[in-house]
């Protein structure tokens, strides 16, 4: 019979590295489930095949949402779950 893996949940320590805390704050609700999170991918990827065709229109989700740049320093945006941009232009995401 097989024995279950202990895993270590000490965090470990590399040299050169500096781990991001994992505690950072955010206004927005953790997603409900991991069956939440798969419905936004999912009417992500409906509406993107949907309008493949078209140059005008951006769908995305799960990102902040600022209306102007005096309120990069309020509290006035929204995360939203998905939303779609019409008459815009369409751009792949840049590359890292």
């Amino acid at each position: 019979m097989s024995q279950p893996v202990i895993l270590n949940s000490e965090p470990v320590e590399v040299e050169g590295v500096q781990w991001l805390p994992s505690n950072l704050w955010s206004d927005e609700p953790p997603l409900e489930s991991d069956f939440h999170r798969d419905q936004i991918d999912l009417l992500i990827q409906i509406l993107r095949w949907w309008w493949r065709d078209r140059e005008d229109i951006y769908v995305s989700g799960n990102l902040t949402v600022y209306y102007n740049q005096q309120q990069l320093k309020s509290r006035d945006f929204r995360g939203p779950d998905f939303f779609v941009v019409l008459g815009t232009e369409k751009k792949d995401p840049p590359r890292r």
